[in-house]
């Protein structure tokens, strides 16, 4: 069961004992797993507004915060000739650390994810178009299939004859579940505007309601301790604050830094304390005897 402290932060009560077990040998880290999450963005009159999604509280991982659509890398991804738009993957590889193959299926769990957990698709049919029309029951057959995973993301592409639209997309951040947790994600952050035509929904399974709000306003709902949201969320909700709109934000992805983010834990006196270095914000000290 998740518990907050003096704000919205997420923290599960089993987490000191865990760290321990980690310290002492008891626990080995498990490796994460490779993730992509969208912060898809719409303007309004008073700025961009992020399109959120609730997980819901019976959920193993995070339940009950708000967090973006997101998931895990499907593996069938990595080197799947697909139709492919924008910055050669070479070029997405620098930017995240990883190499072509692993960069590419990065960006396809973007764009797959956001599809299957908002019913928006980052692809067209020529390299300059978007997709406008998902309705009908065709559509929704092949999103339940991706759910799934009875069909990957570049055979769904390629059936359909579509062009993934990285160029839509701005790799923002880049954050790894803490060594102590039981499911373990590697996960790249994106940025992205809804695409004209398009609309989104509540898709997922795993969440019980979706909200468009301003960056600002969910941050001062964790800040108040009414909206619960892990570190990750927090802080890149923080960063978007400063842009006047969606593209101002999708520009300015070049300049985030993605220097994996993985939290720290240590002991001093029976004191567990546990750091996200360059986040000061989120650092917990508990004990002696938590």
């Amino acid at each position: 069961m998740s518990s907050t402290q003096a704000n919205g932060q997420w923290y599960p009560p089993e987490w000191p004992d865990r760290i321990r077990a980690l310290a002492s040998g008891e626990l080995t880290a498990v490796e994460p797993r490779r993730a992509a999450t969208v912060m898809l963005l719409r303007d309004t009159p008073s700025g961009p507004a992020v399109h959120m999604l609730r997980r819901r509280a019976s959920m193993a991982f995070a339940g009950g915060a708000y967090a973006y659509p997101g998931g895990g890398v499907d593996p069938r991804d990595d080197d799947r000739p697909v139709g492919w738009a924008g910055p050669a993957r070479e070029a997405w590889a620098a930017r995240l650390g990883v190499d072509a193959a692993s960069a590419q299926a990065i960006v396809l769990a973007a764009v797959r994810e956001t599809y299957e957990e908002a019913g928006v698709l980052l692809a067209g049919p020529t390299a300059d178009t978007v997709v406008d029309d998902l309705s009908g029951e065709d559509w929704e057959a092949d999103r339940a299939a991706l759910v799934a995973r009875d069909l990957s993301f570049a055979d769904f592409l390629d059936r359909r004859e579509l062009v993934l639209r990285s160029d839509l997309l701005g790799a923002w951040a880049r954050w790894i579940t803490p060594e102590f947790e039981p499911k373990r994600y590697d996960t790249w952050f994106f940025v992205a505007a809804l695409p004209p035509g398009q609309r989104t929904r509540n898709a997922s399974t795993e969440a019980d309601r979706t909200v468009w709000t301003r960056p600002a306003e969910a941050a001062e709902g964790y800040d108040k301790g009414e909206l619960l949201m892990m570190p990750p969320t927090v802080a890149t909700l923080r960063a978007l604050q400063p842009y006047a709109t969606a593209a101002d934000a999708l520009a300015g992805a070049a300049e985030q830094d993605m220097t994996p983010v993985l939290a720290r834990a240590s002991f001093e006196n029976g004191q567990l304390t546990l750091s996200w270095p360059g986040h000061a914000e989120f650092t917990k000290r508990i004990g002696p005897n938590p």
